[in-house]
């Protein structure tokens, strides 16, 4: 018997994921299922009296948008409750912006910021606590910088953590300094731990009004999956109980692939895995920091740093404790994500897989190296040989200005800083993500940053490596959806999907990048039910 057809969407434009143009086509669906992708003329062969038809003319209509690297809840408080610092040009101006924005919110026990970045200031140098506590001494204030790696804080905020002269930064971190020994308050990588559980101790109310807000961030931008990922310090936060509440009432549009620590803990990573298993909400793998950043000179390098070349930066642990976490997930069958942002930790997560394939078999777990900002060139072929896939952020190149990267790494370097087309082209497929709120969720700057590898200035760099418009949006769906072990159910337009789709304004194959990056969508389906109208 033929399954009852719920909705039909007819278009002149369907890019299913499959081919590398769009071209006119129905799709029928069955509740939360695709049963047939046909031709436009075929519509009496579905449809019922009980059959909703939507055509949406020339639109076009993709698979639905899968984010394969984000922080779900912090990005959401970056968006709601938090003063953006992007704009500012110094550390007094993002300390007038956090003042006006203080005095909107003077319940607020805890004044938070986001998005400061001093390599983008008239002096590039870290800010001082004093700059704060002119604002006010009372309330406690937390400014997380724009990569996401350390924060600035005020002297009651550090007096609260119990931050002093004395105090020993833990590993892979550390709490800056004057030349008396007094913290100046900017901590960096895992010495924000400090603070950030005491300020983000959101009650559960505050938590659930931060989902429900994500959740109509996300339908609105047409992403209809996303992966949320161990990030550190901003994992206070989370709350995967809060999650699982909204999943069993039936709350979620959009399906939510959590990936907690990869810390050894492999019981309690199996009872994750075994508590959240629903189609769309799910522990999907675990994950883990090799590196941090450039600008701190966190990343990991094969060479020392050019403007500090004492350093190559360090990996968060040992390589051979990293190989027996890595050894063991695996051996239990989870996908592990590492962060790697510099070639040194690149070439480290490509080493720890191989051995984990020598030692347990070649096996389909999919792997994924996240971030990708330099790459030496002999790595590229290892991640097809490996079955390791590429996730990479297009947006990150022009987050702050390149001199940040070519100013710190050697020039012979330079063409393999986010190297996109080279990784897709080597390994077959990638996977694209925001990384948000590092990058705003809105996955057109994604798709605009891919297209034409314009800098923070809007200046071309390593133009070579522009991917065209199919290849970015089958990242962005199928190689999202591959990354994540739902290909079989999710990235593609075609029977026996999960009705996930996005439907644009316009066909975005007939725009210009710059268009493109401005246009909206008009529709968001998941599970085959209207989770956004741009018309409501």
């Amino acid at each position: 018997m033929r399954q009852k057809v719920t909705k039909i969407i007819i278009s002149q434009n369907v890019f299913t994921s499959l081919n590398d143009f769009p071209s006119p086509a129905l799709i029928a669906i069955s509740n939360d299922v695709i049963v047939a992708v046909d031709d436009i003329h075929t519509l009496e062969r579905y449809r019922t009296d009980d059959t909703e038809v939507i055509d949406v003319g020339d639109r076009l209509v993709i698979p639905g948008l899968h984010d394969a690297h984000l922080h779900l809840m912090f990005g959401s408080m970056y968006e709601t409750r938090s003063v953006n610092l992007s704009t500012a040009h110094s550390a007094e101006e993002a300390a007038d912006l956090v003042e006006t924005f203080a005095e909107t919110r003077p319940t607020d026990e805890w004044i938070i910021g986001y998005g400061w970045d001093h390599t983008n200031w008239e002096k590039s140098a870290f800010p001082m606590k004093e700059t704060l506590d002119r604002l006010n001494e009372t309330r406690p204030t937390i400014l997380f910088h724009a990569e996401g790696h350390y924060t600035w804080v005020n002297s009651r905020a550090l007096e609260i953590a119990r931050i002093t002269s004395e105090t020993i930064a833990p590993p892979f971190g550390e709490i800056v300094k004057d030349e008396t020994g007094e913290p100046t308050g900017v901590l960096i990588e895992t010495a924000s731990n400090f603070v950030t559980p005491i300020a983000l101790n959101f009650p559960p109310h505050e938590k659930e009004a931060l989902l429900e807000s994500f959740l109509s961030l996300s339908a609105r931008y047409g992403v209809t999956s996303v992966n949320d990922l161990y990030a550190s310090a901003l994992d206070a936060i989370n709350d995967f109980e809060l999650y699982r509440a909204f999943d069993e009432a039936n709350r979620l549009t959009t399906r939510i692939h959590i990936y907690p620590e990869l810390d050894g803990n492999i019981d309690r990573a199996k009872m994750l895995r075994t508590r959240y298993n629903s189609p769309t909400f799910q522990l999907a793998g675990l994950k883990q920091f090799i590196d941090g950043v450039v600008t701190s000179h966190t990343a990991y390098m094969i060479e020392p740093y050019v403007d500090r070349p004492e350093t190559r930066g360090q990996p968060t642990q040992s390589p051979e404790r990293l190989a027996q976490l890595v050894r063991e997930a695996d051996r239990e069958g989870f996908q592990i994500r590492l962060h790697a942002i510099g070639d040194g930790a690149v070439r480290l997560g490509l080493d720890v897989f191989e051995r984990a394939a020598e030692q347990n078999g070649m096996n389909d777990r999919r792997h994924a190296i996240e971030h990708i900002e330099i790459i030496d060139p002999d790595d590229v072929k290892r991640f097809k040989k490996l079955n390791v896939i590429p996730s990479v952020q297009p947006s990150h190149l022009a987050l702050m200005p390149k001199e940040s990267h070519t100013l710190r790494v050697a020039e012979e370097k330079h063409p393999y800083i986010y190297p996109i087309q080279t990784l897709l082209k080597e390994a077959g497929r990638i996977a694209f993500s925001t990384d948000f709120p590092i990058a705003p969720l809105n996955p057109m700057e994604q798709l605009y940053y891919a297209l034409t590898r314009y800098d923070h200035q809007g200046n071309p760099w390593n133009e070579i490596e522009r991917i065209s418009l199919a290849e970015a949006l089958k990242a962005y769906t199928i190689g999202a959806a591959y990354s994540t072990h739902r290909d079989d159910q999710l990235g593609t337009i075609e029977s026996g999907k999960y009705a996930d789709l996005v439907i644009f304004e316009k066909n975005l194959f007939d725009l210009s990048p710059e268009d493109i990056r401005e246009t909206n969508v008009a529709y968001t389906i998941m599970n085959g039910a209207i989770v956004y109208d741009a018309n409501l």
